[in-house]
């Protein structure tokens, strides 16, 4: 990988990329119109400019790539584990080759930095290495049973066709990790990105067809329509599994959904972060953590930090370095030197962080820094930091999916606790102690899928992502998440 930076991209560098992404469906291997001919806009919403126009799937398409999906099954599933590895390992040897191009396609469809978008792309690229890595590895067991009788077997084999839904914040890496162990494990997908940015998604479906993917094997249906093209998908017997990563509500609407044809799901839904500072952390490691779990992704990020819960003794300290760092921040379109906060994706999402503020002040939170919207063109809203936040106020409980710090304090390990727990989700926890005893002891106590212990990022693709209660259920990534995608036979046969 390139350690050098490269020129800041020209307008018409971007206008070539944008010109050179496929902007229809990919079923069977081939790009098409959508059986209504009709088209939606992307936006930049940096700018508010149009940047294309893509096909606007309807049911019918949906079911087309189903049709593909499962045409393709038996061949894909009977490829050798060998070949199914080899060619997830050239799509990460060309992703990496055209980082440049997926790094600023992202910047411009989404709104993160340049550099944030670089970093998408190592991150998402790993799940092609780790699962190219993980097709061979599918094992199973054989033993006698424990009376002596038979020989056990346990094997697996691949679920059959899956339907993905990412999200619109990682556009790359959610794709990535769904298709990457998905096909590992000899399954064929039907792919729908999110509305906002579909054009990271189809730019990476070209991709994998460059690198070998056999025709029908990964399908790409666009839509505006999104639950009439689930409902249509969902209701088919032939898909065997669900996967989606987004809001809480459209989780439970696919989980009732899937269980018609009792499906097999995975689900990464919302978040409510707690951060605890407690009074013998390394503030200034705290206070690093928390500029990368709260601003990385300009805060629209599931594991972002929701709620900074600091002790008492240096919630003030802690506010004001974290302050003087936030006041730093160059805020402007991702493209722009110097930038580490590009806009929120949409005109609510600026509305949503406004009220949350504006909620929190009129319950008595100081705000420290930043606070309000900008005007545009974008939609723009200033890093902010709020102290003092009081019980009852919104940024508490809800997933503020911005560039906003709340800052509550505690007195004691378990009001702290207490505090962290108190929320419907449980996706991941962050925690800054020097006390190694307290560490372990948090590591039990917290509701929690994940937990940062003393570092303010925890994603990776060897280790297994994912939540509890309402934040959602099984894992991807690690050696968990090739077996989302696996069922479990067991055969018996009799001794003598």
């Amino acid at each position: 990988m390139s350690t050098t930076t490269p020129a800041a991209p020209t307008a018409t560098r971007e206008a070539e990329l944008v010109a050179s992404v496929p902007t229809g469906l990919l079923i069977d291997g081939e790009w098409r119109p959508s059986s209504s001919g009709e088209t939606f806009e992307v936006v930049d919403p940096a700018t508010g400019l149009v940047l294309t126009r893509v096909a606007d799937a309807t049911p019918a398409d949906g079911l087309a790539a189903l049709d593909a999906a499962s045409r393709a099954g038996a061949e894909w599933a009977a490829t050798a584990p060998r070949r199914r590895g080899e060619i997830l390992r050239r799509a990460f040897d060309l992703a990496i080759e055209r980082q440049e191009d997926l790094a600023l396609l992202m910047t411009i469809e989404m709104g993160k930095s340049l550099p944030e978008a670089r970093g998408e792309v190592a991150y998402g690229s790993e799940f092609l290495r780790w699962f190219s890595e993980e097709a061979v590895r599918i094992s199973g067991r054989y033993g006698s049973n424990p009376e002596g009788t038979g020989t056990t077997i346990v094997s697996y084999r691949p679920v059959g066709p899956c339907f993905l839904i990412t999200p619109w914040n990682f556009p790359l890496a959610m794709a990535t990790r769904k298709i990457a162990p998905a096909l590992a494990a000899g399954c064929t997908v039907v792919l729908k990105p999110a509305e906002l940015t579909p054009l990271t998604s189809l730019f990476f479906a070209q991709l994998l067809l460059d690198a070998g993917v056999p025709a029908g094997v990964v399908n790409v249906v666009p839509t505006t329509d999104a639950s009439g093209v689930s409902s249509a998908v969902l209701a088919d017997s032939r898909t065997r599994k669900v996967s989606f990563t987004g809001s809480t509500p459209v989780g439970k609407v696919l989980l009732k959904q899937a269980a018609d044809n009792v499906l097999r799901t995975s689900m990464e839904l919302g978040g409510n972060a707690p951060f605890l500072v407690f009074d013998d952390a390394d503030l200034d490691a705290a206070v690093t953590g928390a500029m990368l779990a709260k601003f990385r992704n300009i805060g629209e990020a599931c594991t972002a930090a929701n709620r900074f819960i600091v002790h008492a003794s240096v919630a003030q300290a802690f506010g004001a370095a974290l302050t003087a760092k936030v006041k730093a921040l160059g805020v402007g379109r991702g493209t722009e030197e110097g930038v580490s906060i590009g806009p929120l994706i949409n005109r609510a999402a600026v509305e949503k962080n406004a009220q949350l503020v504006a909620d929190a002040v009129d319950r008595g939170a100081e705000v420290l820094t930043g606070g309000s919207a900008r005007s545009g063109p974008g939609t723009f809203f200033d890093p902010t930091v709020l102290t003092g936040v009081r019980p009852g106020s919104r940024l508490l409980s809800e997933e503020i999916f911005g560039p906003v710090a709340a800052i509550a304090t505690f007195e004691t390990e378990d009001e702290a606790v207490r505090l962290a727990n108190a929320t419907e989700f449980g996706l991941v926890a962050y925690a800054f102690t020097t006390d190694l005893a307290r560490g372990h002891r948090l590591i039990a106590s917290l509701q929690t899928g994940m937990l940062g212990l003393n570092t303010g990022v925890v994603s990776n693709a060897g280790a297994p992502f994912g939540g509890v209660k309402s934040s959602g259920l099984g894992r991807e990534g690690g050696l968990e998440g090739i077996h989302e995608y696996l069922d479990t036979t067991y055969t018996l046969i009799p001794a003598g």
